[in-house]
């Protein structure tokens, strides 16, 4: 197939803005949400795992995730890309485009987790965690969905990771917060964010990048590109007003900090329909992922009691999972999307979808598991008590996000 160069110029600034996700956006959001002694070791968790992910995607991740004909994991055909990607075509795409776009995902997907162990992890337990994580989890997930592996074979509906991306970061998130203990203080003593204004720059600049994130997924400038960018911006903006009222309904005032975690949270629960979904399916989705993802936030907290610190298990896990399932409702035509596969019904489908849903949470909670284990009983985990009284970005980084 000949290269489009149209679609590849959108693909390339989609690129673009999925990385813009990462950096400087998810740095700031989560630096908002920390004390004022960690902002700088939460934004260098981000740009380091970017650059590892980045070098490890080339160095057989990629080709794991993306090539061979197995069910369950990819070869090592593309390793390098010693292949001659410039001139080879994916779709419509040069391949070393598509390459550069997928490696985009892999950078923010283990950056998500991120959000759970701030204020009180080793930072060369995060490198080494990030890395292993991503040809443990993320590349055979990524292979099952999107490289032809067995759930691609059953249609499955993925269209920009709810399995993929959130299901595998939250439930990773959620065991990583439980290996590594709760901040000093938790629950009841804990500061509150010392920059909500910066935590709003990270969730704005979340919400631009996110058009490249789901609409770039079309892998084509066409329709499909332009139906997932609309549903995705309602079921953000539906998403951000339902945790604002939820929150002036019980507490008397919306904060600013609710109102983009609702945003944020519609992201992540319209990204795998994205693609499928008519506009109003975005409003339902942002709807139903913001009160799903509100309840979640209770339920580790205050019920399950694991400092999963900046609640990515239940924004990002809770409304990809969410997301995941409803797709196979509101991808029908007589609900505005795009209709099934051939031979595929709405029962089928969310069979297929629940299928999809457990076996990556189950992978995914039982390779972190094991994972997480293996380095508190080598590297170690959790960083010193003197440490973290000190503040992360002195006691590791020898800097101050704020001098006098």
């Amino acid at each position: 197939m000949a290269v489009n160069a149209g679609d590849t110029a959108w693909i390339l600034s989609a690129t673009a803005l999925v990385l813009f996700m990462t950096l400087p956006g998810l740095a700031l959001f989560y630096a908002g949400l920390v004390r004022s002694k960690n902002v700088l070791s939460v934004m260098t968790h981000c740009v380091a795992i970017a650059c590892l992910a980045s070098i490890l995607w080339l160095l057989g991740a990629y080709s794991l995730s993306f090539s061979g004909t197995g069910g369950w994991i990819g070869d090592l055909a593309k390793f390098g890309l010693m292949h001659d990607a410039r001139h080879a075509v994916v779709g419509a795409l040069p391949e070393s485009v598509f390459f550069g776009f997928q490696m985009t995902f892999a950078v923010i997907t283990p950056a998500l987790i991120v959000g759970a162990f701030v204020e009180r992890i080793k930072f060369s337990a995060v490198l080494v965690f990030s890395g292993l994580w991503l040809f443990l989890v993320y590349a055979p997930v990524c292979h099952w969905v999107w490289g032809g592996g067995w759930l691609a074979g059953l249609h499955v509906m993925d269209y920009a990771g709810g399995l993929v991306v959130h299901a595998t970061a939250g439930v990773s998130a959620l065991v990583m917060a439980w290996a590594v203990g709760p901040r000093d203080g938790y629950p009841r003593d804990l500061s509150p964010p010392h920059n909500p204004g910066m935590t709003m720059i990270g969730a704005g600049m979340l919400w631009v990048g996110w058009y490249g994130f789901n609409g770039g997924s079309a892998l084509a400038a066409n329709g499909d590109a332009g139906s997932a960018l609309i549903a995705t911006h309602l079921s953000a903006s539906t998403a951000g007003l339902v945790w604002a009222f939820i929150e002036w309904r019980r507490f008397g005032r919306p904060s600013m900090v609710g109102l983009v975690t609702g945003v944020v949270a519609g992201l992540a629960t319209v990204t795998p329909a994205s693609g499928f979904v008519g506009p109003l399916g975005g409003v339902v989705l942002g709807a139903a992922g913001s009160l799903v993802c509100y309840q979640a936030v209770e339920l580790v907290k205050h019920k399950l009691r694991i400092d999963d610190s900046l609640d990515v298990f239940a924004v990002h896990g809770v409304g990809g999972i969410l997301g995941t399932l409803l797709v196979a409702v509101l991808a029908s035509p007589a609900a505005g999307g795009a209709g099934y596969a051939e031979g595929m019904d709405m029962g089928r489908q969310f069979g297929v979808q629940a299928l999809g849903v457990v076996i990556t949470c189950l992978w995914s909670g039982v390779a972190c598991l094991i994972l997480a284990l293996a380095l508190k009983a080598t590297l170690g985990l959790r960083a010193r008590d003197e440490h973290i009284e000190e503040g992360l970005d002195v006691s590791t980084h020898g800097e101050r996000a704020y001098n006098p």
